[in-house]
């Protein structure tokens, strides 16, 4: 290597002596960092979504790369959060790539003392016949005076903070549609 190159190696050469003279840019940029590519350059599609961890609702980004996500960070044309995200947000791509993640249904039968895994469907059909179990066991036609209500006692709805209000909705006409009458929000109490 000749002085020459030695020379243009040094990012105070190339601020010196090039068009960056605050050293912000290509002359503080070293082979290594010009080669670098983003992470989110793979993406071959972008989805947006909303935080899971508390209920202010954060945008977010969330980069896809063959069916699976390779990166999430702040949207900037959310209004909740103008592409900012906390250190928790931030770090959602670990709750949805993470090895930890619960990836199959796990059940414990009553009294029984170790978990076996069911596959969805079951699992599905089990909380279909446990909810419809106890909608028709606590169903009412009419009240003590005799009037039609049509309803059911056997069930309640407590929803998160973490869900939007589109989800508490969704939520509340679902149980409604059911006949419940406890309906509640964690972020109303």
């Amino acid at each position: 290597m000749g002085p020459r190159q030695w020379l243009e190696g040094w990012p105070v050469f190339r601020q010196l002596t090039g068009g960056d003279p605050l050293g912000r840019g290509k002359a503080a940029q070293s082979p290594l960092s010009a080669g670098l590519t983003a992470r989110t350059a793979d993406a071959d599609r972008v989805a947006r979504s909303v935080c899971p961890y508390c209920a202010v609702g954060c945008g977010q980004r969330v980069h896809v790369a063959d069916d699976r996500v390779i990166q999430i960070e702040g949207d900037p044309d959310s209004p909740v959060s103008r592409g900012r995200l906390c250190p928790k947000g931030s770090a959602s791509t670990q709750l949805v790539t993470g090895p930890q993640r619960a990836r199959k249904v796990l059940h414990r039968r009553p009294y029984a003392t170790d978990w076996e895994e069911l596959d969805l469907d079951t699992a599905m059909g089990m909380v279909v016949e446990r909810v419809l179990d106890a909608r028709a066991k606590g169903w009412q036609d009419v009240d003590e005076h005799g009037a039609r209500v049509r309803r059911t006692l056997g069930f309640a709805s407590l929803g998160g903070a973490t869900l939007d209000n589109e989800e508490n909705y969704l939520i509340k006409k679902l149980f409604t549609a059911l006949g419940a009458l406890q309906i509640e929000n964690q972020a109303r109490i």
